[in-house]
């Protein structure tokens, strides 16, 4: 064999060996345990990232240690390849969106493929393709059929010189990303999927224990985030009443502000209410102070989310309109708060400085009255700053509030709702953060939604014998809207109700649906008689799903209740579809930045900087060779924004896959950060060279062994001892899935065997064996150079391909020990070291430490007063 590592050799000819015996094709196979791992697909954005390669790496690690224990093991891949960016692209490059799609995906599969990964691509998907997006449309339809799909007007960003709807994040400084227009909120129609209806089973298997579909496979975070994003919240939905009439001489929504407070016990606390711009009062006070008009269109270019709303200055003002106390009668204000979302509840919220961190930053703001209702022992109340026990509702008591006086949370919460319901204005109730999904997306690139619009008969579903509705894939988008509008082939068709001629529907679905069932399309990817099969039953549901943080919330959260929708529609038979969840951590890298004075940060590329090291070696700044001036460093996340990302593709030409797969697993446990290290890709490589070299130095050796281990040396004894002691561990970290260990053990494992002087026959055999658990243990990091040198060495002749040798036992005759090393102290300083038989009693201990030279040296000829001995671990002796 070769005596020097050649990696690109090595793994072309790995490759070849796997293509040409189709290894990693899997099919549904019932004597087996199955195991079906996936990691989130990918967007093809064009090159694979040091994410995508850590990501894909720790499912491969987990596919190919199972498939050794006998595992029926499934890891699929696929594209989510519709989306914004891809028109972005073609807008800028006047191309469709569909032919840059493509080519990304034929590259980075190829980069995929250069990486080794045991992926069955009889399997890929790409949701672009009609014979994918064909069973969302189906599905869409058949929810409408339940009513779990409906249509009703929704609040989008409109871009009034591009005549286009834009996504929040072509929104900037409430200007259109392109156009630089000032953007409108507008309510357009568009379908929404009910997900509110699952809203308690969505979160009882995130947050109760009890629950028979409790995910204690996920992190705990990660249902933390689920719980809060739900956000069930009991509390009181009470009125205001008041006399506001509008133009038509009709009191405004039957004389009665609504509002929701989980903090019913500090009602007696309010100062004003705060309105929605959209609500109705607001609408009203406009009509009559012209002046008001101008702060809600200024309210309709901010966010339109939560999210949006949480970072934003609130500002609000006042309406002149007021409403009654409904316990009090006072009269309290109306305001108007760039703060409180019309889709929220009822578009209101009622004002408590005192008691919620929010409304007293406002108060403050406005100066408006903050008026005490609650009190905690020891602690005195300041309207000057805000203070944490503000608003704690299991500390405090209320006071100045009547008969409320001296009633803690809970019973001044029975109270208020109880007075409340005997004036019939307000009962408890409970409320969601959770609100419908809506799918309506006023964008080209996207599964259409499958309605006809007809004069006649209104909005009509797509008969299915007619699905899939083709988007077509020659549009180049422009900006100036959707280009599906512009289509007359696309968009003239006749009614399936009346026959008449009738428009389709040119608003395309969220992408968040394509990426909702698509682990479940990959159990069935060839059916194109439904929509999942056998494969599903087989495989589903998902034994572990991998994939970023980042994803934790809203993927997870539909991905979920679509698998809901299909168990209630009778396509499959489980409720939930991952049974466990790893969240893998980012890559970082250092970057080399300066901040201009308009605001951000402008990054640079390292080779473009003179870099400055401390002591110990580490950058901490640098200057820029093109101008000599001073640049900041942080470790910060990889990204070719940061000008500090790693191209995947030029490491596996340098150094090869294996080496960029054994360096992301061995920096850091798989769900942790990992920290880039130039050093330790190189240590990486240097490890796999000793893996060859030590291969080819006693191939020979290897080749020739046999397997008897009953004449052993010491030394081979004690190397066997290592090997089983190893393999035990590591073992038991690829369980725990924490293989940045496992690769400390493969080292490990390597250092021993190169210390191993022996020669004999028994010395062969030892040698052998050791070798082969190390292979078989690093094989899944670095599946390329074990594949060589396993065929190399003989084992696959005798042992099979490595893909399906059976992962090594551990011999627990080898762990035990003839003798056992203690450490010898005399007067409690260490001097040395005595060898005993394992078996050996306090006596024979005692005799072995007299008798041996160094405590001869150290005792000076006394004799010992005490001789003090720890198991399994030293012997002290008190002269």
């Amino acid at each position: 064999m070769n005596e020097k590592y050649a990696p690109s050799e090595v793994e072309q000819a790995a490759r070849d060996h796997w293509n040409a015996a189709d290894a990693y094709r899997v099919t549904e196979d019932a004597s087996k345990p199955k195991f079906y791992a996936c990691s989130m697909l990918p967007y093809p954005s064009g090159k694979l990232h040091m994410g995508h390669v850590r990501n894909y790496t720790i499912n491969d690690m987990l596919t190919r240690q199972l498939r050794m224990k006998g595992y029926n093991v499934l890891m699929p891949m696929g594209w989510d390849a519709f989306g914004l960016p891809a028109e972005n692209a073609a807008m800028k490059n006047k191309v469709p969106p569909a032919a840059w799609t493509y080519d990304n995906i034929a590259y980075m599969k190829k980069q995929m493929q250069a990486m080794g990964l045991a992926i069955d691509w009889s399997r890929e998907i790409a949701t672009c393709k009609p014979d994918y997006y064909r069973w969302n449309q189906w599905l869409f339809l058949k929810m409408l059929e339940k009513g779990i799909a409906v249509r009703r007007t929704q609040v989008v960003n409109w871009d009034p010189v591009d005549q286009t709807v834009l996504a929040n994040e072509q929104v900037i400084d409430g200007r259109g990303w392109r156009s630089g227009a000032v953007v409108e909120k507008r309510e357009i129609p568009g379908y929404y999927l009910k997900i509110t209806d699952y809203a308690e089973e969505l979160l009882a298997a995130v947050a109760d224990p009890a629950d028979k579909n409790y995910l204690s496979g996920w992190p705990e975070r990660v249902r933390l985030m689920q719980e809060n994003w739900i956000g069930k919240s009991e509390g009181v939905r009470f009125a205001f009443p008041h006399e506001i009439k509008g133009a038509d001489g009709q009191l405004i929504q039957d004389g009665r502000l609504y509002v929701f407070t989980t903090r019913a016990d500090t009602i007696m606390g309010v100062t004003f209410c705060a309105v929605a711009p959209e609500h109705p009062l607001a609408a009203h006070a406009a009509s009559l102070k012209p002046e008001l008009a101008a702060f809600i269109e200024e309210c309709k270019q901010g966010g339109s989310t939560e999210a949006e709303l949480a970072t934003q200055d609130k500002k609000g003002v006042p309406t002149g309109l007021f409403v009654t106390h409904p316990l009090t009668g006072a009269q309290v204000e109306v305001w108007i708060g760039n703060y409180v979302l019309m889709s929220y509840g009822d578009g209101a919220v009622m004002g408590v400085p005192a008691h919620d961190e929010r409304d007293f930053a406002f108060a403050r703001k406005y100066g408006l009255p903050i008026r005490q209702v609650v009190a905690v022992d020891g602690e005195t109340y300041s309207t000057e700053a805000w203070a944490e026990w503000y608003g704690d509702k299991q500390r405090g008591v209320t006071i100045h509030s009547g008969e409320l006086d001296g009633l803690g949370y809970k019973a001044a919460v029975d109270k208020v709702a109880a007075l409340l319901a005997t004036k019939g204005l307000g009962e408890k109730k409970t409320t969601w953060r959770l609100r419908d999904w809506g799918v309506s997306r006023q964008r080209y690139w996207g599964t259409p939604i499958p309605i006809i619009h007809c004069d006649s008969c209104g909005p009509v579903p797509v008969p299915e014998k007619d699905l899939p509705v083709v988007l077509p894939e020659d549009c180049i988008p422009d900006g100036s809207g959707n280009p599906l509008n512009k289509r007359a082939d696309f968009l003239n068709c006749s009614c399936p109700s009346c026959g008449k001629p009738a428009k389709r529907e040119t608003d395309t679905m969220d992408t968040f649906v394509d990426s909702s069932w698509y682990f479940m399309r990959y159990c069935d990817a060839s059916n194109d008689k439904a929509m999942v099969g056998a494969g599903s039953d087989y495989w589903m549901p998902m034994d572990q799903y991998i994939g970023g943080i980042e994803h934790a919330i809203l993927h997870l959260l539909y991905a979920r209740f679509w698998t809901k929708v299909m168990r209630d529609l009778g396509l499959v038979k489980f409720d939930e579809p991952f049974t466990n969840l790893l969240t893998q951590g980012m890559v970082l890298k250092g970057a080399f930045f300066r901040k201009p004075p308009e605001a951000g940060k402008n990054y640079y590329w390292e080779q473009d900087v003179d870099v400055i090291r401390n002591e110990h070696g580490q950058p901490v700044g640098g200057t820029l060779k093109a101008d000599g001036l001073p640049l900041e460093y942080e470790m910060t996340t990889m990204s070719k924004s940061k000008n500090n990302g790693v191209d995947p593709q030029a490491l596996i030409d340098q150094y090869g896959a294996d080496t960029a797969r054994l360096f992301v697993m061995f920096a850091a446990p798989p769900e942790q950060t990992l920290e880039w290290n130039d050093a330790a890709v190189e240590g990486a490589h240097r490890f796999l060279k000793r893996v060859w070299g030590f291969g080819a130095k006693h191939a020979d050796a290897i080749k020739a062994a046999g397997k008897d281990f009953s004449a052993l040396s010491d030394d081979a004894k004690a190397l066997r001892r290592e090997v089983h002691l190893v393999l035990k561990q590591v073992s038991y970290d690829y369980e725990r899935m924490q293989y940045n260990t496992v690769v400390s053990g493969a080292m490990k494992l390597l250092n021993a065997l190169e210390g191993f002087k022996g020669t004999g026959a028994g010395d062969h055999a030892v040698l052998r064996e050791g070798f082969s658990v190390l292979l078989r243990v690093i094989y899944p990091a670095c599946p390329h150079i074990t594949h060589a040198l396993w065929v190399e060495l003989g084992l696959a002749a005798e042992l099979g391909d490595l893909l399906d040798a059976a992962w090594p036992a551990v011999d627990e005759g080898a762990l035990v020990q003839d003798q056992i090393e203690l450490m010898l102290q005399v007067n409690g300083k260490l001097r040395g070291a005595i060898k005993v038989a394992a078996s050996a009693d306090k006596a024979a201990i005692e005799a072995v430490a007299l008798a041996s030279p160094d405590f001869e040296k150290f005792s000076e000829g006394k004799a010992p007063k005490k001789v003090i001995i720890v198991p399994g671990r030293l012997v002290n002796l008190v002269v």
